[in-house]
């Protein structure tokens, strides 16, 4: 690790990687140069930049312990591959061919596939019908990012799942109100079932989604339009979909490629033959072992 000497602040940077380790593992950091002065890795910035180095070392170490067991105890075939820093820039998203409205790029952005040549790729889990307190430790504790994709029908009656899910890192976007089938609805049906699910999250979660992804992944140009209409930059779909027991894909390659999106479902043994935490273990052995990682989609888009 090369040392950032900028008018006396090596050490107030090296105490923001140490504070930041936990988090930087989910693919976030340190917000200010500030900082906990009773962290373990702030003390050690005080014993000067060799101090501090020895302290951050440790934590990468007790971290990857941790995270080790983790893997061990949820009964993953693999310890996951971890995804690289984030970009400095997000990468410019476009429609994928084919997939674009006669709006074209005046609009929300269509896409399965985010532009990076990392061999990364993303989790994306839809609808919010299960709500399994097992699945939200088992991510936790192994540190893999995913998003959320939630329609109000289905987590209306429990929204504190859902914020301890935000509080863990997740961002929680727009799959509409009642998860109806789009292009058959006006454009004032589809912006109801769309801005409203707007509102209803902001109002509980306290921030309003950024990203709207589809039922059934159907739309056409009134979607957008109405999506873009209350604050919505980008409409991702996905490259690939798990299950307990497989995976679909949409390409011909039947393949993963870097930058892909993968859905799944809020699902439990009532829809499957398995649970949520079943789920994992298969998306991640394929993940890992054709070697990639996953990281978090709105680092990206």
């Amino acid at each position: 690790m090369q040392l950032v000497r900028q008018k006396g602040k090596s050490r107030t940077k090296i105490a923001c990687l140490a504070l930041g380790l936990g988090a930087a593992l989910l693919a976030s950091g340190c917000a200010s140069e500030g900082g906990d002065a009773g962290h373990p890795g702030a003390q050690a910035a005080k014993k000067g930049p060799a101090g501090a180095l020895a302290g951050y070392s440790e934590q990468l170490k007790q971290a990857e312990t941790a995270r080790l067991a983790a893997v061990k105890k949820w009964g993953l075939a693999k310890p996951p591959l971890l995804a690289p820093e984030a970009p400095a820039v997000k990468p410019k998203i476009t429609n994928r061919p084919g997939f674009e409205t006669d709006g074209g790029d005046s609009l929300p952005p269509v896409f399965t596939t985010v532009p990076t040549k990392d061999k990364i790729v993303f989790l994306t889990i839809d609808d919010g019908a299960e709500k399994d307190p097992t699945f939200l430790k088992m991510m936790q504790e192994l540190r893999i990012p995913y998003s959320a994709f939630l329609s109000d029908y289905l987590v209306k009656n429990d929204h504190e799942y859902f914020k301890k899910m935000q509080g863990l890192g997740v961002t929680l976007n727009n799959h509409t109100l009642k998860h109806r089938y789009m292009p058959a609805l006006s454009y004032d049906e589809q912006r109801k079932e769309i801005c409203d699910q707007q509102d209803k999250i902001g109002q509980w979660a306290g921030k309003r989604p950024r990203l709207f992804r589809p039922p059934y992944g159907n739309y056409n140009e009134d979607t957008l339009k109405a999506a873009q209409s209350c604050g919505i930059q980008a409409a991702p779909l996905w490259a690939e979909e798990a299950f307990t027991d497989h995976m679909e894909w949409r390409e011909w390659d039947r393949d993963l490629h870097p930058g892909d999106i993968i859905l799944t479902h809020f699902r439990g043994r009532e829809d499957w033959n398995g649970t949520m935490p079943d789920m994992v273990r298969q998306v991640m052995k394929v993940i890992t072992d054709k070697g990639y990682a996953v990281a978090r989609l709105e680092d990206y888009v």
